[in-house]
């Protein structure tokens, strides 16, 4: 045994070197290589770049609303948006000016999750932000360990997290700003509560991280069927999430009476003029193809969920739920931005968890999870060779290579999705085999 340990810990301490050269690697990409090309690409273009911050759109929106009273989603609201944002108005007559109009496209009570930064200066608030993300990003790692029961050790723990923190998608989001990634740490918290037993507490960062509801149906609909399906136990849940839900909605109606009609034709006119598509829209060019496999993976998910709807949050059948319903929304909601994949985490540690299973089953299923590690790994591949490129060859021979860590993009939701259904699936089947068992014997 203690032969062992010195190589147990010379095994995590050569984890936790690799993930932070292979972290520091992609934010040297995305600083040196990838802003290097985007800058180079709009001058030639043409296009505007101003902060391109994705919480300015917002932070003006709650500012121009909560201190002046002006309707955020107005058209006035908007071309200001753009002035902040692009650095100019959007010109239609400009063919390569950028078609996403930068709108308020939020629900309104967003403005009560940013009523203290509106008195700030953005450039204060942006500071701000950018750390905040950066410290709840690491955070989220921890929250979704605590909420699959799975205790590492710590180097283990900061390995992860340096991997996470520079990874594509928390790179792309932190550099833009995302409330994506706000909102992936408000479901971790919520999913940590819950599974810890502070069930009202897990129920008010859920209805908080409604706030961008496109990612957050999934997790919402799959616990309070959890908790509906124990209402005497876990009604807590039940009650915290409708209260805030409640306040949120009854303050915003206050404020701005109609705002979710107003927020409705916001949202309606941001899909026509982005036509943002789904990873399986994307995947699949026909026509009205990726939204009947989507379709088909929602029933699916539902289905394998529903039968997983009994077990206590203590145990991993829980973990695998989280994990099958974070991977399905990022398979199915539309917009395949890389920064949305920020929400794989918690499945992808559960892969991690389980391999064993993986390893263990047919020669597919082996195949598949390894496909899967190659895709996931193949982002900071790309990054260190373009790093190694940019020093020992040349920085414009490196820029050539800007597109290669996201070549896995629309890959890894994919086989997340197709391995952790497989993975609650066994689940589920073993369930249903011990509870004919226990019901014969009994």
């Amino acid at each position: 045994m203690t032969n062992d340990l010195p190589a147990s810990h010379s095994r995590l301490g050569t984890f936790f070197v690799v993930a932070v050269l292979a972290a520091a690697s992609m934010w040297f990409y995305f600083d040196r290589i990838l802003v290097a090309y985007q800058v180079a690409d709009a001058a030639q273009q043409e296009r505007p770049r101003g902060n391109l911050s994705d919480l300015y759109p917002r932070w003006l929106g709650a500012r121009e609303l909560l201190l002046h009273h002006v309707n955020p989603y107005s058209d006035e609201i908007t071309l200001e948006i753009q002035k902040g944002y692009y650095g100019r108005v959007l010109d239609n007559n400009r063919p390569n000016d950028p078609k996403d109009r930068q709108g308020f496209a939020y629900p309104l009570y967003l403005v009560f999750v940013l009523a203290p930064l509106i008195n700030f200066p953005f450039h204060n608030v942006q500071i701000f932000f950018h750390w905040m993300l950066v410290s709840l990003t690491a955070a989220s790692v921890c929250l979704w360990l605590r909420a699959l029961q799975w205790r590492l050790p710590c180097l283990a723990v900061a390995g992860c997290i340096a991997l996470t923190l520079g990874s594509v998608p928390a790179v792309q989001g932190i550099k833009l700003q995302q409330i994506s990634l706000l909102v992936a740490g408000l479901m971790a918290g919520a999913v940590a509560c819950v599974a810890g037993g502070y069930l009202f507490c897990g129920g008010i960062l859920l209805a908080l991280a409604t706030i961008k509801p496109q990612l957050a149906w999934p997790l919402v609909a799959w616990l309070l069927l959890w908790a509906v399906s124990d209402l005497r136990r876990r009604r807590k849940l039940v009650v915290g999430f409708g209260l805030t839900m409640a306040l949120l909605l009854g303050g915003a109606e206050i404020i701005l009476p109609g705002w979710w009609r107003m927020f409705a034709e916001t949202v309606g006119q941001y899909h026509r003029y982005t036509q943002n598509q789904s990873v399986l829209e994307q995947l699949i060019p026909w026509p009205y193809a990726g939204k009947i496999v989507a379709g088909i993976a929602i029933l699916g998910c539902g289905l394998c969920l529903w039968r997983l709807r009994a077990n206590p949050a203590e145990g991993p059948q829980f973990g695998r739920a989280i994990a099958l319903a974070m991977a399905l929304t990022v398979l199915v909601v539309p917009m395949y931005a890389p920064y949305n994949q920020v929400l794989l985490v918690p499945a992808i540690l559960v892969l991690v968890r389980d391999r064993e299973f993986f390893i263990s089953r047919s020669r597919a299923a082996r195949f598949i999870y390894l496909a899967g590690a190659f895709s996931i790994a193949w982002q900071w591949l790309a990054s260190i060779v373009l790093f190694g490129a940019y020093w020992l060859a040349s920085p414009a021979w490196s820029l050539q290579g800007w597109k290669w860590p996201f070549f896995a993009t629309f890959t890894i939701p994919v086989i997340a999705f197709a391995l952790t259904y497989l993975d609650a699936s066994r689940t589920d089947q073993r369930q249903m085999v011990e509870g004919a068992q226990t019901a014969k014997t009994t």
